[in-house]
């Protein structure tokens, strides 16, 4: 199996997972424009297609010609965009958050689990949590005061880490403001949520095999038979903990569900 690329920001990934993966693969970690090492943004248009094409230039010049994808959060969907973006290098496409949107008059037959998934995203849908609505409409005016206010950039950050993991695997204080100090060494409050305005771009259907792990605890659960109409799944694991934080809470179990994926389920 050739390299694989993890095309997520740091605050994502851990060197629990990065340690065990490095055993099979060749690892390629860029950090997201606009988050951490990478460090802010000074242009618009930096959407999830245009990071996308950066990461398929990226491995050209790396000199890698077959490798696959991993992501969570963004960089799920930074992945999946670049499925579509170099079909012909990407070999396959694991990601642990991938959204299912409703499908009004879907003629699928769908479980009472599944149900209960989608009317979670319809939820979500109709009550947009406030710090989404604010950073996507008006990103530069908190993030003057999350780069003005370490107390405040912390309070920001935590926040989601109480609401989007699962208890039963809480992330260690020494861990999170890791995590955290990331945003605010590199002053990277106000670009970062920048995706959220910026959005998703034109984005190629991801055209390669996809593997997904579902968290119990994330913000929602992908509902296969809606995702399978809209890629290639040739692998589906679910998690019985973790959240949204995936590679800081079960990182065991992601490396290797990421591990069976590439060598299991890719040529």
């Amino acid at each position: 199996m050739g390299p694989l690329t993890i095309a997520v920001s740091f605050r994502h990934k851990t060197l629990v997972v990065i340690e065990p993966l490095s055993r099979d693969f060749h690892l390629v970690i860029p950090s997201i424009p606009g988050f951490g090492f990478s460090g802010p943004t000074h242009e618009r248009g930096w959407d999830v297609a245009r990071i996308a094409r950066a990461w398929a230039e990226l491995m050209h010049r790396l000199g890698y010609e077959r490798y696959g994808a991993q992501g969570g959060d963004f960089g799920s969907g930074i992945s999946t965009a670049l499925g579509g973006v170099a079909p012909e290098q990407v070999v396959g496409v694991h990601v642990n958050y991938l959204p299912t949107r409703p499908v009004p008059d879907a003629d699928i037959e769908l479980s009472e689990t599944d149900e209960a998934r989608l009317e979670k995203v319809r939820q979500l849908m109709a009550n947009r949590p406030p710090y989404q609505a604010l950073q996507a409409l008006t990103p530069q005016t908190i993030g003057y005061a999350l780069t003005d206010s370490p107390l405040g950039q912390l309070v920001w950050i935590a926040e989601r880490f109480a609401q989007w993991t699962d208890p039963r695997s809480p992330i260690s204080d020494e861990r999170m403001l890791t995590n955290i100090s990331l945003y605010w060494l590199t002053a990277t409050a106000a670009s970062s949520p920048r995706l959220l305005r910026e959005g998703l771009g034109r984005i190629e259907p991801c055209r390669v095999p996809v593997g997904v792990a579902v968290l119990p605890h994330d913000i929602t659960q992908s509902v296969r038979p809606l995702t399978e109409r809209l890629y290639d799944i040739r692998h589906w694991s679910e998690f019985e903990r973790g959240g949204h934080f995936a590679a800081m809470e079960v990182p065991e179990l992601l490396a290797e569900d990421i591990r069976e994926f590439f060598t299991t389920h890719i040529k």
